[in-house]
């Protein structure tokens, strides 16, 4: 099953089940959401308003001479504090990238639908960033709970699968941020 297939799954079941959570929510999440926005750092200002209301980013890395790499994909992301975290094969070009200094990135904030090569995304809201690698386990598992946040059903599949191919090298956590 691919991940839209998963997120239309996601989206039908948090429908039917929002009516009776949000009453007991409401006031909880709204003292949440307002102290998580006074927490955001300055540069997290800067990012389009719809970082929050996304679920995936379409990302590329920038060559020495500031254009775009041919490598463009649609990839599912976490946002805390103007940090922006993917998790990727170690041989995704935007990986190895990062690993051979090539650590600018162009992210467009948004969907256009079921991802195919033809650029519509580029409509977009978008900035460009600097990436780096996390290495830290700590930081790994924080993250890490973000994703499985944002992508609870999602996650029942891939949260095993990110924290093994972390684990065993297959997989990298990559954080961008505001360059």
């Amino acid at each position: 099953m691919n991940r839209r297939k998963i997120l239309k799954a996601a989206m039908a079941t948090s429908l039917a089940v929002l009516p009776t959570m949000a009453r007991g929510a409401a006031s909880s999440s709204a003292a949440a959401s307002s102290s998580a926005a006074a927490a955001l750092s300055a540069s997290a200002a800067k990012l389009p308003y719809t970082i929050d209301e996304t679920a995936v980013i379409y990302l590329t890395p920038l060559k020495n001479d500031g254009a775009e790499s041919a490598c463009q994909a649609e990839v599912w992301f976490t946002h805390h504090q103007g940090e922006i975290f993917v998790v990727t094969a170690s041989d995704a070009w935007r990986a190895r990238a990062i690993g051979a200094g090539l650590n600018r990135a162009r992210i467009w904030i948004g969907d256009v639908g079921v991802w195919n090569s033809d650029a519509r995304y580029k409509v977009l809201p978008s900035v460009d960033v600097v990436g780096d690698q996390i290495l830290d386990a700590s930081r790994q598992a924080q993250v890490l709970e973000q994703f499985g946040d944002k992508y609870s059903l999602e996650w029942i599949v891939w949260g095993a699968r990110f924290r093994k191919g972390l684990a065993d090298g297959s997989r990298v956590m990559l954080r961008y941020q505001l360059g």
